[in-house]
């Protein structure tokens, strides 16, 4: 407990004897000790009769310690009692005494030593000068303390920040004194750094954007674009919270506080070199560090990145995710194709190390020739076919020269399924190759219309109904066409009403066409035949039949 200074002490018992009225009762007094006895202490305040303090308001030791002729504050508490003795009290001149001791002490913003005694609403309480306070939560640390309880018992240094001898409360903080103390600290730390400068820390603290290093005294920021050279996804990939680390001083504000280190720095920017190391052109060797959606990231050494967009990783006009073409930490061949050395930007391309196969292409694939490939995707007007890793040609749904009619290439087709096409096109600009399918399937279509001859009757299933026609499957992937005038229904009869998909037909062959793979049949004509064939049928019975004898005639009665 801090020693009161003796001008304070002096200066406190003359505020005593000036601010109470001499023998008023709720007054402080100074008398002397007259008579030590066993119950207790007379004390004369010379007034017209002496006074009795109780033993009880003393202390043991203190009690002892007393003699005839010590001068003591007494509290004049009633000037006559009923038997005629005035009644003094040592205890509340004694606790006055002490708010006084705690008023200097607020007033000078002096520290004193006080004890936890048990937790309370909002905080704990205390016990200094012998009296209780309360010191909110809040004012405990600079930091929130969660377990008050622990604190209980605890001595800790405070100052008093509020009072009111009234409704005797009191207020005070420790985290006062702790700010005092780091702005003190913080203050002398900033007085000797200079920008530039070399210091050892700790580090206190990491966050997303960087860690907070403890430098003596005050704490530094060193933001995660300052801890390396190289691209970093979180500070914790290489800092933790107790390391030590040699940063230097970026930058020192002393009007606010704040630090700027940096970690990076000790070593030389590998940017600062990037010309004499790399040219536009060069084919370099990397480490995929990172993959998004609209490319990678390749480190070529530490410090030196660059991107490769998804355009850039293959010839194929099909851009598949960056995911499925390289791995985090693949080695991987690049090409440099531009150097920003002013925002420190790299250009890369995989695609450019093998060479653009369209410039051979045409030379290597001239039209005609026969091909074979898997089928790398499908769209509703073709499907498209890998002829070499980068390259793929397009089988429009025109070029198909299939036997039925589709919706959608998917209803033939599948993706990996193996297709034989025949290169019909091949544009470089553009790069694009165009495949078909019908020199491959007219053998077959011949084969078709030798079967089935102009005048044939033919039966298959109904496989769709359009506005237009019926198409029936009349054998394998093989269709025919009855149009809706040749389906045999009245004008305005729809077609879904009189027939339905899956239905069995008999049809007469009206047309076949092996250029264009196309049968046309007509049910109406089938209709047709069978009426001029039960025609003809009826008209021979008649004529093989011999005529019949005339009845007789018979004649009129007169």
């Amino acid at each position: 407990m801090p020693t009161m200074a003796v001008e304070e002490r002096v200066r406190l018992d003359a505020l005593y004897a000036s601010t109470f009225e001499p023998f008023k009762e709720g007054s402080m007094l100074e008398g002397s000790v007259l008579t030590v006895q066993p119950d207790g202490v007379i004390v004369d305040i010379g007034y017209k009769s002496a006074g009795l303090i109780p033993k009880t308001e003393f202390a043991p030791k203190v009690f002892a310690a007393i003699h005839v002729g010590d001068r003591i504050w007494v509290y004049l508490e009633n000037q006559e009692d009923a038997n005629g003795h005035m009644v003094l009290s040592k205890e509340r001149a004694d606790r006055m005494q002490v708010w006084g001791d705690i008023e200097i002490l607020q007033k000078n913003e002096t520290p004193v030593e006080s004890r936890v005694l048990a937790k309370t609403k909002g905080g704990v309480i205390v016990e200094l000068l012998g009296v209780k306070a309360f010191l909110p939560a809040s004012q405990i640390d600079m930091r929130a303390v969660r377990d008050l309880d622990a604190l209980s018992g605890k001595t800790m240094t405070v100052r008093v920040i509020k009072m009111d001898s009234q409704r005797g409360n009191i207020v005070v903080s420790r985290r006062a004194i702790l700010e005092e103390s780091r702005d003190s600290k913080r203050k002398k730390a900033l007085s000797v750094l200079q920008e530039g400068q070399i210091i050892e820390g700790t580090i206190k603290n990491i966050t997303e954007y960087g860690a907070f290093v403890d430098l003596g005294g005050i704490d530094g920021l060193l933001h995660i674009t300052d801890m390396s050279w190289s691209r970093m996804g979180h500070p914790s990939e290489q800092f933790t919270v107790g390391m030590k680390l040699s940063v230097i001083l970026l930058k020192c504000d002393k009007d606010t506080g704040r630090i700027s280190l940096g970690y990076k720095q000790h070593t030389p920017d590998p940017w600062s070199q990037i010309d004499a190391h790399y040219t536009v052109g060069s084919v370099v060797t990397g480490k995929a560090m990172t993959l998004t959606d609209y490319g990678a990231f390749v480190e070529l050494e530490h410090g030196i990145e660059g991107l490769v967009h998804v355009s850039d990783m293959s010839w194929s006009h099909e851009m598949r995710p960056p995911s499925k073409v390289l791995s985090i930490g693949e080695p991987i061949s690049v090409m440099i194709l531009s150097i920003d050395r002013k925002n420190r930007k790299l250009s890369l391309g995989i695609k450019q190390v093998s060479g653009n196969p369209w410039e051979t292409l045409e030379s290597r694939y001239p039209v005609g020739t026969k091909i074979s490939g898997p089928i790398r995707s499908l769209t509703d007007f073709g499907v498209f076919i890998g002829i070499e890793e980068g390259v793929d040609g397009l089988l429009h749904v025109s070029d198909m020269a299939l036997a039925r009619h589709i919706k959608h290439p998917a209803e033939m087709f599948k993706k990996g399924q193996h297709v034989e096409a025949v290169i019909l096109k091949v544009d470089r600009e553009r790069e694009r190759i165009s495949l078909g399918c019908k020199p491959l399937s007219t053998a077959r279509w011949e084969e078709v219309c030798q079967k089935y001859i102009v005048g044939s009757e033919i039966k298959g299933r109904i496989s769709k109904i359009t506005h237009f026609g019926l198409f029936v499957e009349i054998m394998d992937n093989v269709e025919g066409l009855v149009h809706i005038s040749e389906s045999g229904l009245s004008a305005g009869d729809r077609l879904d009403h009189g027939f339905h998909i899956g239905d069995e037909v008999t049809a007469i062959v009206m047309r076949t066409d092996v250029a264009e793979h196309k049968i046309s049949l007509s049910i109406a004509e089938l209709a047709r035949k069978q009426e001029a064939g039960e025609v003809a049928a009826y008209q021979t019975m008649q004529k093989d039949t011999p005529p019949t004898s005339p009845l007789p005639h018979s004649e009129p009665q007169e």
